[in-house]
């Protein structure tokens, strides 16, 4: 009987031992489930985390405990053993922010709520000492940006359902929530240091100013990759209130703006480009308004009588614009502009997209020639920085993207403008720099180009004479470009820091003027003051100067 009983027990092992060897034969050839067992399920974070391009985490998941008010914890008797006002007063002495009143009333109410959320391990223990059961502090998943308020626009927030909201958070939102993908990263072409210098530079200049918002937006013009996004005011994601959920409109994503004579350098490589402008020596005259129909083009002052087509662009001129707009015609016009995507929603993840104000069907020829310097079109900053990036970076237009791309995700684009063309804007934007509005861009070392923009804002009855929207638009290097950086203010004002002026030559031309030395060196741009781009055959035209 021994020997058959100790025979038995081998027997049952050897087979164990044969289904698991056979199991894991299985497992070589057809490979596993991939599912994750209920222990790996548990390591992993209720939500994955959230990177910018350099793996600093901007989004991650950690246990915290919350305040839960449960009346039912104490069965066949009042829900607190001490009066509402009694126990609110004790947490009020644990959380001096909260109100008394309040807190008197909800406890009052006898409904289970949250009275708070996230509070600390310590502020927990303290209320353990109060001694009231309905009072529990359990822990929970919750949602912590480690860097505040840096990149809200950009990464949204989770609500309280745990879905998330406004940004990249709710784009993500089911790869970060699958178990089979939430352990994996979800990394943005967003340079948190970049992101925070144009954030401070953008906030400082609203200071300067007085400027009621801001927006701005650092592109890598051969990729499309989004590296610094910003609108301002911002918000917090660890703390969402009122308050918070007002401040969450996206200013370069969302909102559509006349961004005035930012526009002029693309109607003028349009004509390039379409070879009526050949001659960049060719004078217009800008001695008096343009009238066309009942209506008078004009200029902040008056230029020359005759001007040429670099100094045009130096000075600003919508006279000058204007005509040139209207030798190109609006057909080819027109088309140059769906080309660069004005005439639908900018191209990018985020869910807040703002659909230009656009005029269908054949464009009259006024329409033609103010929308050459910003008027009668309105569309995103986002939009302005990618047809920056197509006008220099040799004339293909790419969408805009968050996300982090490899080498091979880059999207081949659409070409708008010959390489050629391309090449003789890079110079015309570097003289706008060197030589007229945009002078206080000009960061030594990292050969700037880009244009001023001030356009009155539209109201009832017409256009606000004392509102304006700034812009810059810019790009760097200009003798091998690799990013745009747009800046825009709302609303700002003359002041002693601004010399009292409030167009773009003074708010957002300086902040570029700040920005770009700050965020070159992080991204692989140093200042070299012995370079420059070639200006032999464009600098003789404003010298001689034109204007006569």
């Amino acid at each position: 009987m021994a020997r058959k009983r100790v025979a038995l027990i081998a027997f049952v092992f050897a087979l164990a031992t044969a289904v698991l060897v056979l199991r894991v034969a299985m497992m070589g050839v057809f490979g596993g489930s991939g599912g994750l067992t209920p222990a790996g399920d548990a390591l992993l974070p209720d939500r994955g985390m959230i990177v910018d391009r350099n793996g600093v985490p901007l989004a991650r998941d950690f246990k915290s405990y919350a305040l839960w008010f449960n009346p039912k914890a104490m069965e066949g008797g009042d829900p607190l053993t001490r009066s509402p006002r009694e126990v609110a007063k004790k947490l009020v002495a644990i959380f001096p922010d909260m109100d008394e009143a309040d807190l008197e009333k909800r406890l009052a109410s006898g409904k289970g709520q949250y009275l708070r959320r996230r509070i600390l391990p310590e502020e927990a223990n303290r209320v353990f000492e109060i001694g009231e059961p309905a009072l529990s502090p359990p822990a929970e998943p919750s949602r912590y940006y480690p860097e505040g308020n840096l990149a809200a626009h950009v990464l949204g927030y989770v609500g309280a359902d745990g879905k998330g909201r406004v940004g990249m958070e709710e784009v993500f939102n089911t790869s970060l929530t699958d178990p089979s993908t939430r352990g994996t990263e979800q990394v943005l072409a967003i340079d948190s240091r970049v992101q925070a210098a144009l954030e401070d530079e953008l906030l400082r200049g609203m200071g300067l100013s007085q400027a009621k918002g801001a927006g701005g937006i650092v592109l890598d013009v051969d990729t499309g990759e989004v590296v610094a996004l910003a609108s301002l005011p911002s918000f917090d994601p660890n703390h969402i209130d009122e308050k918070g959920m007002e401040l969450m409109f996206n200013r370069v994503t969302n909102q559509v703006y006349e961004l005035g004579s930012t526009f002029k350098p693309l109607a003028v490589a349009a004509a390039i480009d379409a070879g009526v402008v050949t001659n960049l020596a060719k004078t217009y005259p800008a001695g008096k308004p343009l009238q066309v129909g009942r209506f008078r083009i004009r200029d902040s002052h008056t230029i020359g009588q005759n001007i040429n087509v670099p100094e045009i662009l130096i000075h600003s001129s919508n006279i000058g614009t204007a005509q040139i707009a209207d030798e190109l015609g609006s057909k080819r016009m027109k088309a140059t502009m769906e080309r660069l995507g004005f005439n639908e929603r900018p191209y990018i993840e985020l869910p807040a997209r703002g659909f230009p104000i656009w005029r269908s069907g054949e464009w009259p020829r006024l329409t033609t020639m103010t929308v050459s310097y910003g008027h009668g079109i309105a569309v995103t900053p986002l939009h302005l920085a990618s047809a920056y990036a197509a006008m220099v970076n040799g004339g293909v237009w790419r969408p805009a993207t968050l996300k982090k791309l490899a080498p091979n995700e880059v999207p081949e684009g659409r070409r708008v403008f010959k390489e050629s063309t391309s090449a003789r804007m890079r110079q015309l934007l570097r003289l706008i720099v060197t030589d007229g509005t945009g002078r206080k861009a000009d960061a030594p070392g990292f050969r700037l180009g880009g244009k001023t923009g001030s356009a009155e804002k539209p109201g009832e009855g017409g256009y606000r004479r004392t509102s304006l929207v700034t812009t810059f638009a810019s790009a760097f290097p200009m003798d091998n470009p690799r990013y745009v950086v747009i800046t825009m203010y709302d609303e700002p004002k003359g002041t002693a820091a601004t010399s009292y002026q409030r167009t773009a030559a003074w708010n957002a031309a300086a902040a570029v003027g700040r920005i770009v030395p700050r965020i070159g060196p992080m991204l692989g741009v140093y200042p070299d003051e012995n370079r420059e781009i070639d200006l032999s055959d464009v600098r003789p035209l404003i010298e001689k100067g034109g204007a006569h």
